[in-house]
């Protein structure tokens, strides 16, 4: 029986997860179809459902789920439980558990990069599932200032709650993005991590920037979790004014070599799902 898997969002025609994890289940021996599953919000809850079944492996979760597929899981990791957001579902025998394996995948890009958190002053442009796993990751790993930043102050306003809780020694701040304060905070900053979908290929604002990358001091790195288009527009920006920059292709695949483990309980091929993944973006497929 040819088992279940794929990548729930929307959009997720851009999407080159299909690519490095079917290289994956290939390279040691499972018999899994991995695919691309574009929801709109109605169809998200009878769609999880579904993964019950003894066929399904589970799935990823992308934007804009990973905050409301936590609500239909049956169990939750603890990591995911802390950040309240998940990327990974599996099913044990009808049974949903949710993870979250962005957050090892981002603190892992992030040390292949030469960046150590600890002690520094961090910038999240977003407050969304995958800025919550990116702040707790940051957290767990010290640093000691914590900006976050969202179109609307509300929402940025409810993850900075979130994380005071837990979060005891960082100093935490949140504003809107039309805020005078935010141009400081960019200055300021010693890491940027962009977790919006500005920027995204095939998306409406594919092409554009979140924020301009010249506010940054120039020792700043900055860091895309979009990961196609390989050189998103703000990480070409941030290269081109002599920032440090880094795009979300390594932490897309180290991600999901997380997720792979815990659906077939076998050590992930990573050097293999990271050829893939570079060869789907260098041939420009999606």
């Amino acid at each position: 029986m040819t088992l279940r898997v794929g990548v729930i969002g929307h959009p997720v025609a851009h999407s080159i997860s299909p690519r490095f994890q079917q290289a994956g289940f290939d390279a040691v021996g499972v018999d899994a179809q991995y695919e691309a599953w574009d929801l709109q919000p109605t169809e998200l809850a009878g769609f999880i459902d579904d993964l019950r079944r003894s066929d399904a492996l589970g799935a990823n979760v992308t934007i804009p789920y990973k905050e409301a597929a936590l609500r239909h899981m049956d169990g939750l990791h603890q990591t995911a439980r802390f950040v309240g957001a998940i990327n990974t579902i599996v099913n044990n025998d009808g049974h949903l558990q949710g993870y979250n394996t962005d957050v090892t995948g981002f603190q892992r890009s992030l040390s292949e990069a030469g960046f150590d958190p600890a002690g520094s002053r961090a910038v999240l442009w977003g407050a969304g599932g995958a800025a919550r796993a990116v702040a707790w990751a940051l957290i767990w790993r010290g640093v000691d200032a914590l900006t976050i930043i969202n179109r609307t102050a509300i929402r940025a306003g409810r993850l900075r709650h979130d994380l005071a809780s837990a979060s005891a020694g960082v100093k935490l701040r949140s504003l809107g993005a039309d805020e005078a304060d935010v141009v400081e905070a960019l200055v300021a900053a010693d890491l940027v991590v962009q977790c919006t979908s500005v920027g995204l290929s095939g998306s409406e604002t594919d092409g554009q920037l979140p924020f301009d990358p010249t506010l940054l001091g120039e020792a700043s790195l900055v860091a895309d979790l979009i990961a196609n288009p390989l050189e998103t527009p703000l990480v070409k920006a941030a290269r081109a004014s002599g920032r440090r920059s880094i795009g979300g292709l390594p932490m897309l695949v180290y991600q999901g070599a997380a997720a792979f483990e815990l659906w077939t309980e076998r050590e992930a091929p990573v050097e293999v799902m990271l050829g893939a993944a570079s060869s789907a973006m260098l041939g420009g497929s999606s």
